[in-house]
């Protein structure tokens, strides 16, 4: 699927040529001829790029900047602002207003074309990394399975998530909730540098749920260690009396109260070692699967696949 950028301009000419040629590249191309013009087709389709001219009728283009930043469905797309005005000064209010990049009348149509790409390659790499956690989300994720699958390298899936986290987040908060997420982003990161491990991926799905993609002979070395990290932690972020307790009462609706044991870590395995894997959905099956069978364990453990078939 193509992707689509709107360009802002009053010039005509400026229009047809950037048009024509950035059609040429693979792009679809949305017109305007000023910034009203602009605000009234981003907001009403949102493209995936803004090249926004700033000096235009009706409304210029850093007044159009601050209004697409300012509306939620536009907020974060990318926008480039192309302008005769040489002053730092507008470079840096433009900047300032939110544009991601600037380029300066008269332009090459190459470099303009380059510089949307770029833009547009940020923009996807920081929508795909965790806010929380700062790892990759699930779309690397899957790229880098059917990577390993279609170049056939050995790998082990490493499928994880908490034990008793809700009960965690609804007694302290999501503030302290959002730490124990970040402290297990660092367990994995933390193991897969202390063994030196030679390609290994780190993913964060979302919420308690994390993977990490080792050489089949490192799966249970990892394992072990991202579990000795997080117990050896996890009872830090615990108030003093509860981590000396063992455990945290939550009352429910009604009024009833309950004690959850401290937050554990459970990890399934699905390795290329014992069977073939043919699709991102098998070893995820499969991860899934043996991360089940950890789960009814007490505490931190992990499962691994050992099935050939």
């Amino acid at each position: 699927m193509s992707e689509r950028v709107l360009i802002a301009d009053d010039d005509p000419d400026i229009l047809t040529v950037v048009k024509i040629n950035f059609e040429l590249e693979g792009f679809e191309v949305d017109t305007a001829v000023d910034g009203e013009d602009a605000l009234q087709k981003a907001t009403a389709n949102p493209p995936n790029a803004i090249v926004l001219d700033i000096m235009m009728p009706r409304m210029d283009g850093l007044t159009a900047l601050h209004r697409l930043r300012s509306q939620a469905t536009t907020a974060n797309i990318p926008i480039i602002l192309l302008t005769a005005r040489g002053l730092p000064e507008d470079r840096v209010r433009g900047l300032e207003l939110g544009a991601d990049d600037y380029i300066t009348k008269p332009f090459d149509i190459n470099e303009l074309t380059a510089r949307v790409r770029a833009v547009l390659r940020r923009t996807q790499a920081a929508r795909d990394l965790s806010p929380l956690t700062g790892l990759p989300g699930n779309f690397k994720i899957t790229a880098e399975i059917e990577t390993r699958i279609r170049e056939r390298i050995p790998f082990a899936l490493i499928h994880g998530d908490l034990d008793n986290f809700k009960a965690f987040n609804d007694h302290y908060g999501f503030m302290r909730g959002d730490e124990v997420i970040r402290f297990c982003a660092r367990c994995f990161t933390e193991a897969a540098q202390a063994l030196a491990i030679n390609d290994v991926f780190i993913g964060h799905i979302g919420g308690d749920d994390f993977v990490a993609i080792t050489p089949p002979d490192m799966a249970e070395s990892f394992c072990k260690e991202v579990i000795e990290r997080f117990d050896d932690g996890i009872l830090d972020l615990y108030d003093t009396a509860d981590a000396l307790r063992g455990y945290i009462e939550v009352i429910d609706r009604r009024g009833e109260r309950y004690a959850f044991p401290v937050v554990s870590l459970s990890l399934g395995v699905a390795s290329t070692d014992v069977r073939e894997i043919t699709s991102q959905w098998e070893a995820s099956a499969i991860a899934v699967e043996m991360k089940e069978f950890a789960k009814k364990q007490p505490g931190s453990t992990y499962r691994i696949d050992r099935r050939s078939s």
